[in-house]
This record gives C-alpha cells, structure tokens and sequence, in this order.
C-alpha cells in the first residue's frame, strides 16, 4: 500500500510541473536536424593547377566561310521536330565580328595536350580561316597551323612553335557516370578563362547534326566562345570537348555537349599519323521501333534500330541484311535505338568482320558483315514536299504504278507503288503523305498494283501492319492499324 502511495505521488508531481511548464514549444516537437554536409568539389585548386592548360583562339575567315550555323530541316531534321531551330553550333560569337580588312573574326577556346605545342579545339573554330592565334592565360599569343580537322567529329589538332607548356591530363570518358561533377574553362562571348560547373547529365547522346558522336550531356553553363575548350572531372582529366549547345536564344539553357575524349583522341591519333580520319561503315538507314511498329514486327516492346533501307554495294548488302530487318546487338553491344547504332558502327575499325544481332520476321539470327570505311559522302534522308493527287482503300489510300520517269530518277528498278492521295483513315493517321513510294507490305515486296491490293484486302480487321514507304531519298516504316469491324 505504501508503495501504491509513493508512486501515485510521483506521477502527480510530474504532472503538475509539465503544467507548469506548460506545454512543449513547436521548436521542441521537431526532430532535430541533420548536420549540414560540406562537400562540394574543391574547384578552386581544379582552375589554379589546369586553367593554364585553356587557351583562348581567335580566327579569322572571308565573309561565307566558317560563320555560324542554325541547325535546321537542312541537316536532317524535319521541320515539325521539336528540336528543329533549337540545335545550334555557335561559331565563337552568334556571327562573325566585321574587320577593317573584309574578314570575320571568330573565337573559341583549346586546350594544351602535349608540352610541345599541341593544341586541341573544335573543327568549326578553325574552320576555312585564314589566320589563327592562340592565346595563353599568361597573355602570350602564338601563331597557330592546323596539323588536321575532321568535321564529322568536329575536331581540330592545331600546332604553335613553343615548348614547356603546361598541358592537361587525359581521362577516359568511358568512366564517368551520369550524375558526376564536371568543370568547363574557356572564353565565352570572349571573357577568358571563364570557369562553370554542373554535373554530366546523360551519356551516348546521338544528334541530328553528328551521328557518329556519342555526346556526353551536361548542364554546364555553355556559351559561344567555350567551343573547343575542355570538360575536367574532379580529378582534373579532361574528359570531353565542349562543342554544342540546345538553345532557343544562342544562350545557355541547361542542355550542353561535349565530345568524349575517347572520341577526340582516337581523331587526333588518326590525324597525327595519316593527315585523315577513317570510319567504319555498314550500309544502312534505321529508325526506332516505335510501341505501334513493335506488334507487327514481333517484338514485345519497342527496341533496336529498324532498316528503313539498305544502301547500295555497301557491306550491309553483301552481307544480306534487308528492309525490315531490326537490328539489336552490334559486335556484342546491345542496340536500344537507332541512334546507338552509327557511333558504334563508326569507332569499329575498317575491314573487320563483326557478328550482327537481328530480328527477322519474328526470328532472331546473327549475321556477320566486314565493314568498309564510311564514304565522304553518305547518303541521308531529304524530306520532300507534299503531293497529292486524284476511290480510296481500306487504308485510306489512293495508290497507282510508279510512272518509268520517276522509277528512273529514283533509281527504283522495280517493284512498288506510288501514292496519289491519302484520305482520312490509318494511312493518314500513320503520316503517309502523297507522294510516297510503298514498298514492302506486311513484310512482303510491292510487286505492284493488284499485289498490293491484294495484300490490304487481306489484312484481318484491327491488325497492325508495318509499311516501307520511301520519301525522296529517304526511306521509313510506318504502323498502320486498321480498324476493327
């Protein structure tokens, strides 16, 4: 009982002076919080001990030559893309500055690789300029000589006429990962020795403008006048070379890329020893496997590149691939995109035979194909303008023979039909335009025209069928799904 009393009494004491106290602050009901982490990259000793290794390069060009370029439907994107006008190449300034002697003055940035004098920069700095400095963070200037440019990778290997420069460490752009801090120095709009961070933020970009470049995304503060200069991990190894920007303005918007030093090096090797830059080519135009081009091709989500075209005498010809093939695995390296496939296809060495994965008609096999050096030229898709023409299919379609004239033009020897008009239905909803050439049907050859009509009227109401159509020089599978009854 005494023992009932004694902690009785405790609990009241304890009561009465929580009450008087009164009740517990709103400070005192939070979780206390975490200690602060100060662990930001120390970019100070990073721009102390490389920002010497950047230098500042100013060129001149005549007026036509080696200005800045949009990038436009011109290069290979049409006009309804969502990229099209944004991609922009800056060229030093958004244009080249006038000069009492007639030229245009462009600037851009570079960065030291070898004590002796090496410099390496953007193809589109130097481009057709008739004068180059280079200018160190010590003010000193050197008249520079283009040792070499490749402008599919949009490297330059420049040469000045000193020694005991203070180069830059080389890292492998293979190593970093999405999410890493990185460090650009250069000269944008002029400002020498500008230093901006950020963090990568995707790797493999493949752009309209350079199919056989993986770009490493970042969003690094990019600006016309860092083209050219280097991409630095924390550890100071340059990693990348700044050269493209996605810009409403010609401005910084977040979006920057650089070409990995894998890449840049490899082109500068190439350059040192045979003046030229080979590259490995296989043949083919693809596309991406879109969800609505996945069924009628089999697969169970949309992967790989798909041929739209097989080029003529090329390695993929010999080696038997065909429209309609989906390629998935290049050399052992999966395929997720059409995109993935020209960078592989372009660091893979000349005359080597590599194994192909692909899917045919609902079959995967493997195919073996030697590769031959891309040509200087390689044939790209041009989007034509609309046609149109004069009672309408299942599809919506109105389709005649190709007339011999435009099979002639179009180095089309047989096989195919020409669409005249294109009404309301799936052909419309697919983007088949007139004008368009349909040239495989439900993975068979257009013959002609009673084939083809033969071949709509066979397709069971709702399927999805895929349709090889050539536009210009181009060609593209779309997925057309016909109703249901």
């Amino acid at each position: 009982m005494y023992h009932r009393f004694l902690l009785l009494f405790a609990l009241a004491t304890v009561a009465v002076l929580g009450l008087a106290a009164g009740p517990p602050s709103l400070a005192e009901r939070i979780a206390p919080a975490p200690p602060v982490v100060s662990g930001l990259p120390d970019f100070i000793s990073l721009v102390k001990r490389y920002g010497p290794s950047v230098v500042n390069i100013s060129s001149k060009q005549g007026y036509g030559m080696g200005g800045p370029q949009d990038f436009s439907a011109e290069d290979g994107l049409p006009e309804d893309s969502p990229l099209h006008d944004f991609f922009r190449r800056f060229f030093g300034d958004d244009a080249p500055l006038p000069d009492e002697g007639g030229q245009g003055r462009s600037l851009g940035s570079g960065f030291i690789l070898s004590s002796d004098g090496y410099i390496l920069t953007n193809a589109h700095v130097v481009e057709a300029a008739d004068e180059i400095i280079v200018r160190m963070s010590d003010r000193r200037e050197f008249m520079a000589q283009v040792m070499g440019a490749d402008p599919r990778s949009d490297i330059a290997l420049l040469k000045i006429d000193a020694d005991e420069l203070p180069a830059v460490e080389l890292g492998h752009s293979s190593n970093i990962d999405v999410g890493e801090w990185v460090l650009a120095i250069g000269s944008p709009f002029g400002f020498d020795h500008s230093a901006t961070a950020g963090i990568v933020s995707a790797k493999g970009r493949s752009l309209p403008s350079e199919n056989y470049v993986p770009f490493i995304q970042t969003d690094v503060a990019i600006n016309p006048g860092n083209s050219g200069g280097p991409l630095f991990d924390l550890r100071g190894r340059v990693v990348g070379v700044n050269s493209q920007i996605y810009s409403r303005t010609g401005g910084f918007m977040g979006l920057s890329f650089a070409i990995p030093i894998d890449v840049a090096i490899d082109v500068v090797e190439q350059l040192k020893d045979k003046g030229r830059v080979s590259r490995g080519w296989l043949g083919v135009l693809g596309q991406d496997v879109t969800r609505d081009l996945a069924e009628p091709f089999g697969l169970p989500h949309p992967v790989g590149a798909l041929v739209s075209q097989v080029l003529p005498d090329s390695p993929a010809q010999k080696a038997g691939l065909r429209a309609g093939d989906i390629i998935l695995a290049f050399n052992g390296i999966e395929v997720p995109t059409s995109s993935n496939l020209p960078p592989l296809v372009g660091v893979t060495k000349v005359d080597v035979t590599v194994d192909v994965e692909l899917m045919r008609q609902g079959e995967r096999r493997s195919v073996a194909v030697t590769l031959a050096e891309l040509p200087d030229e390689e044939r790209v898709f041009t989007p034509p303008g609309n046609g149109a023409a004069p009672a309408a299919n299942r599809l919506g379609l109105v389709v005649k023979e190709i007339p011999d004239d435009q099979r002639e033009l179009l180095n089309l020897e047989h096989g195919g039909v020409l669409v005249e008009r294109v009404d309301t239905g799936p052909a419309e909803r697919a983007g088949l335009r007139a004008g368009d050439l349909i040239l495989i049907f439900r993975h068979e050859q257009v013959q002609g025209l009673a084939q083809f009509d033969r071949l709509v009227e066979a397709v069971p109401a709702g399927a999805s069928v895929a349709v090889l159509v050539q536009r210009g020089d181009g060609r593209m599978f779309y997925a057309l799904r016909l109703p249901p009854e």
